[in-house]
């Protein structure tokens, strides 16, 4: 598989971007390898060979990738080769997970307000506005995605 100058620098710019985001090294260069890909799919020996990585990083890298939802493979008949692809349909489960998750922490942040016995009023000020963001997010959020999604059609 050949991948031209442009494809390599953007595979390296995501790779750090989701290794910012707590993915290891291996994981984040599969995904962005699998986004400029110019082929819908790849073969495990293909990946391998195109990020130049061993077939042990490879195997941990598809398999996380496989278990997070963030990829999914597709077989051919009369072809024993798994293919891979970015799982694209999931954006908004994603979203929604992610939202899920900020929600959470909004609460855990509102019960540490309670807890918390020092004396700190620029620190709560603060905090009461991060935490007066997330209840604006969360109740802006659906009305958002109903006004694109309108706008879509």
């Amino acid at each position: 598989m050949t991948l031209n100058n442009e494809q390599r620098q953007l595979i390296e710019e995501f790779g750090i971007y989701q290794e910012n985001n707590g993915f290891q090294p291996a994981v984040a260069r599969v995904m962005g390898l699998l986004l400029v890909s110019n082929k819908a799919e790849l073969t495990f020996e293909e990946i391998s060979e195109a990020l130049n990585i061993s077939k042990s990083a490879t195997s941990n890298a598809l398999n996380m990738l496989l278990n997070t939802g963030h990829i999914e493979y597709t077989t051919f008949s009369g072809d024993r080769k798994r293919y891979f692809r970015i799982k694209s349909s999931n954006w908004r489960e994603f979203f929604v997970k992610k939202m899920e998750d900020l929600s959470y922490l909004n609460g855990l942040l509102k019960r540490v307000l309670e807890v918390r016995k020092r004396d700190n009023p620029v620190y709560d000020a603060k905090l009461n506005d991060f935490i007066s963001f997330l209840d604006y997010m969360k109740d802006r959020m659906p009305s958002l995605i109903d006004e694109w999604e309108k706008s879509r059609k």
